[in-house]
C-alpha cells in the first residue's frame, strides 16, 4: 500500500469532522506519496529522538497522536526544532502523519483506550463543546477518592498523581486524556463523581472540590500513550505485512 493510500484509509477511520477547529493534524510531511508502506514507527510525539530512530532504522512512515506541526511554521530553518525535524524527515523520504483531537473523539481512540485501561464499563461518549471528546462509565467497584487516584495511578503507570477530593464515594467516572479541564462541567452534568485527565490548572484543581466532584490528574503522557496500540492495530489491519514498532518518546522526567 502506498503512503497516500494509507493516509486516505486513516482519514476514513479518524474523520476530520471530529477534529476541533483550532487543531492541526493529518499530513505533517509527505515527501513521496507513492512510496510503499513497509515499516511504520508509532509514537505519541514525533520527538527528535523518534525522527533519528526512524532514519537510523529505515522506517518509511511515522504515525503519531500529537502533531509535529501545531503552530505556524514561518520558515524552514535547521536551527529551530520543528523545522529541523521536518527537514530530516523530508531528506530521507519519511512520511509523518498525526491524528490529534479527532483521535481523542474517535471510536477506539485515546479515550476509549483510557476507559479500557481503567476497566470502566457501560462506557458512553462525554460531549465537550459539541464533540465526543471524552468518555464516561462505571468503575468496577465503589472507591473513595484517594483509592480511585491510587488505583488509576497504578493502572496507567503514572509516576505521580494530583487530586482534588470531591468529598464523596465514586462509582461513575469520566475520562478525558491529555489536558482537558473543560470536560469537568459536562462530566458533572452527566452525573460523574470523578473526572480523570492528564493535567489541569492549579486553580481548577483547587476549586474542584467545591462542586462535589473529584478531579484526578495523572500526567498528559500517561493518559494518552495507550492509544499507540490502537494506531498500530489500525495500520496492521490495513497492511498486515507491514513491520510496526511502538516507540515510547516521553521526554519528561519526574523525580
Amino acid at each position: 500500500m502506498k503512503h497516500i493510500e494509507l493516509y486516505e484509509k486513516l482519514e476514513q477511520l479518524y474523520p476530520t469532522v471530529l477534529r476541533c477547529e483550532w487543531d492541526n493534524d493529518g499530513i505533517m510531511c509527505m515527501a513521496d506519496p507513492n512510496r510503499e508502506v513497509r515499516k511504520v514507527l508509532v509514537t505519541l510525539d514525533i520527538t527528535e529522538s523518534a525522527v533519528k530512530k526512524a532514519i537510523d532504522e529505515n522506517f518509511d512512515l511515522v504515525l503519531s497522536h500529537h502533531p509535529l506541526i501545531f503552530r505556524r511554521v514561518a520558515h524552514l530553518d535547521v536551527r529551530e526544532s520543528v523545522p529541523r525535524r521536518l527537514l530530516m524527515l523530508a531528506a530521507h523520504g519519511i512520511t509523518a502523519l498525526s491524528y490529534h483531537t479527532r483521535l481523542d473523539a474517535a471510536k477506539g481512540g485515546v479515550n476509549d483506550m483510557l476507559a479500557k485501561a481503567l476497566c470502566l464499563t457501560d462506557v458512553e461518549p462525554l460531549m465537550v463543546d459539541g464533540v465526543p471528546m471524552g468518555r464516561i462509565g462505571t468503575a468496577e467497584k465503589e472507591f473513595s477518592p484517594q483509592e480511585l487516584a491510587l488505583y488509576a495511578k497504578e493502572k496507567l503507570g503514572s509516576r505521580q498523581v494530583v487530586m482534588a477530593d470531591g468529598g464523596r464515594l465514586v462509582r461513575r467516572v469520566a475520562v478525558v486524556g491529555g489536558s482537558a479541564e473543560e470536560g469537568i462541567a459536562p462530566a458533572k452534568c452527566m452525573g460523574a463523581e470523578a473526572f480523570i485527565t492528564g493535567e489541569a490548572k492549579y486553580h481548577t484543581l483547587s476549586d474542584a472540590h467545591l462542586g462535589g466532584i473529584t478531579v484526578i490528574a495523572l500526567g498528559h503522557y500517561e493518559t494518552e500513550q495507550q492509544v499507540c496500540c490502537a494506531l498500530a492495530d489500525a495500520v496492521k489491519d490495513r497492511i498486515p505485512e507491514a513491520e510496526i514498532e511502538i516507540y515510547h518518546a516521553n521526554t519528561l522526567i519526574r523525580l
